[in-house]
């Protein structure tokens, strides 16, 4: 039990500690939001309150840049009106991030670390220093070094989600990488291994690979279940609704059957394409890692609204030779009185990343 949680059985928390914890999932069409209110006795745990999804105007954001930072505000309002609350926790785009390894000496101060690595941005990332914002992780010890992870990102890409956030009446208390947010979703926070997190949306997949739960790598592929549905109408029509093409997908997706040989081999040639793209990010990683004994991709967690395409996991796992699971978003949240989450397991996989961002500050 943490002192927080010893402290909090004798004393009642102050009030701000109480508030709602809002996580806020920006697509470029759309907002997902999971609301979670802790509850306070011998360990914490919490209730979700609220939760949905807000469509996003078509062309206010582009492969995460925001274009219009009103049209984003108005979808952040609506997130208050339905919730009340009025502090978020908010995703920025894998799209935008800059993320490095780099070491500093044992001993070295915090503040001495970031000026450090502020010096250093350059090396790295095409961002001057007074143009970027960034944050750091310190991640493993390596002879008389400590390895860091360092994110950056544009100013200008920070303060257009921050100017929407206060054009909505919403208070962001943190910004965080999509994939590091699914991260503390779907995987114990003690794991010492090294997975790639797969988060397969409508526009998009997203790819992350973390070591130690520490983000080390992001990068983006251009497909998303959008082509899927694209590719589905060429044959079946372009009339046929979108919760059919969906009720294809999850049932007989890639799984061959008699009857829906032409549906199985155009949702292949769309998921083989992805699949060729993560290869060549496993062979990239594999490559330019010279610790293959403690850094070698040992899964692929894949989420996303996406994910529920029958048979993909088994697809992945024999093509890329790395077991394949869909996340378990769930795992880390203590419900209130065991309480059951009150949404479809096939609805999850597209919440990881609001579930990650709700419970950071329980981490």
């Amino acid at each position: 039990m943490s002192l927080l949680q010893s402290f909090a059985r004798m004393v009642p928390p102050p009030t701000f500690m109480q508030l709602p914890s809002v996580g806020v999932d920006v697509s470029d069409t759309s907002l997902k939001y999971m609301q979670f209110v802790p509850h306070y006795g011998r360990t914490v745990t919490y209730s979700i309150t609220g939760w949905g999804d807000i469509d996003i105007p078509i062309g206010a954001l582009d492969r995460g840049h925001v274009n219009d930072v009103k049209q984003l505000s108005q979808a952040l309002a609506q997130v208050r009106e339905r919730t009340g609350a009025t502090f978020v926790r908010v995703s920025l785009p894998e799209e935008r991030a800059y993320i490095f390894e780099t070491e500093v000496r044992i001993g070295t101060p915090l503040s001495e670390i970031r000026s450090q690595l502020e010096f250093r941005l350059e090396e790295h990332v095409p961002i001057s220093p007074r143009e970027a914002f960034f944050d750091f992780q310190i991640t493993t010890e390596v002879n008389n070094s400590l390895s860091v992870s360092v994110v950056v990102y544009a100013r200008e890409t920070i303060m257009n989600y921050y100017e929407a956030c206060q054009l909505a009446g919403v208070t962001p208390i943190g910004f965080e990488v999509e994939a590091q947010a699914i991260v503390r979703a779907t995987l114990p926070p003690d794991d010492d291994k090294t997975h790639m997190i797969i988060d397969f949306g409508k526009t998009r997949t997203g790819v992350g690979i973390v070591h130690a739960g520490h983000l080390l790598y992001t990068s983006t592929i251009d497909i998303g279940g959008s082509e899927l549905s694209k590719a589905m109408r060429r044959i079946l029509g372009n009339d046929v609704a979108e919760s059919e093409l969906t009720r294809i997908k999850n049932t007989e997706g890639l799984v061959t059957r008699r009857g829906n040989t032409q549906v199985y081999e155009i949702l292949l040639a769309v998921v083989s394409g992805i699949k060729d793209e993560i290869a060549t990010r496993l062979q990239y990683w594999h490559t330019r890692e010279h610790d293959l004994e403690t850094r070698r991709i040992q899964s692929i967690i894949l989420c996303g609204g996406s994910a529920n395409l029958k048979g993909v996991t088994e697809y992945f796992t024999e093509t890329l030779g790395i077991p394949t699971v869909r996340g378990d978003v769930w795992r880390n949240v203590p419900f209130h009185q065991h309480a059951v989450p009150p949404m479809e397991k096939r609805f999850s996989y597209g919440y990881a990343t609001t579930i990650g961002l709700a419970l950071k500050h329980t981490v």
